[in-house]
Order: C-alpha cells, then sequence, then structure tokens
C-alpha cells in the first residue's frame, strides 16, 4: 500500500477512533475494557493509541478520570463528563448525516462505475 493511501487511511480513522471511544465511555471503563469493548463492535485499537487519545479527551474535558483501589491491581476508569456527553451526542447526529450524504455519494459513484 503507497505511503499517501497509508497516511489518507489513517487520517480518516483518527476522527472515527474519537467517536467510538466517546461512545463507549457512557459508562466508566478502564483501558483494557474499553480495548475489549472496541473489539467486539469489530473497532480494533492499539493500547499505543487508546492512551493518549484518553489523556487528550480528558484534557479537553471531555472525559474525567478516576482511581478505583478497592481491587488488587488499581484501574483509572474514564467516563464521559455532563459536556463530553452533550459533545458526543452532537458528534454522534453530526456523524450520522455526513455518513448517510456520503453514502449516496459513494453509491452514486458505483452506479457510474457500472454504467461505464
Amino acid at each position: 500500500m503507497s505511503t499517501l493511501l497509508n497516511s489518507l487511511m489513517t487520517e480518516l480513522r483518527r476522527g472515527t477512533l474519537t467517536l467510538a471511544v466517546l461512545s463507549q465511555l457512557r459508562t466508566p471503563q478502564y483501558g483494557y475494557s474499553l480495548v475489549q469493548l472496541l473489539e467486539e463492535s469489530g473497532i480494533n485499537i492499539d493500547q499505543s493509541t487508546l492512551y493518549p487519545l484518553l489523556r487528550r479527551l480528558e484534557k479537553q474535558e471531555l472525559v474525567t478520570s478516576s482511581w478505583e483501589t478497592s481491587e488488587s491491581r488499581p484501574r483509572k476508569y474514564y467516563v464521559l463528563s455532563e459536556y463530553g456527553l452533550d459533545v458526543f451526542l452532537q458528534l454522534k447526529k453530526e456523524w450520522i448525516n455526513n455518513s448517510k450524504e456520503l453514502y449516496a455519494l459513494l453509491k452514486g459513484d458505483e452506479d457510474k462505475d457500472e454504467s461505464d
């Protein structure tokens, strides 16, 4: 695969990963549980991508974190803040609208390809 295509695919994936992560943080999750939830939905994310993303979302005040120390291994849990929930719902709406429009465009493109 060309370097350009790789770069474009990474760029396309970056925004979708943010939305995917936000979608799973309506209930508190720790890193590994989040990776598992996403993988169950067919979205693979490396921990080396996830943790910097979670730190960025926390810095942007979209998520909050807290340590759970009652178990043998302390875990840092992340959850949407009230602001984060508002932003997520707006992004979700935007994503759905954009997806419908893009799908219609691309589907139309397939029809043209078949008639050529």
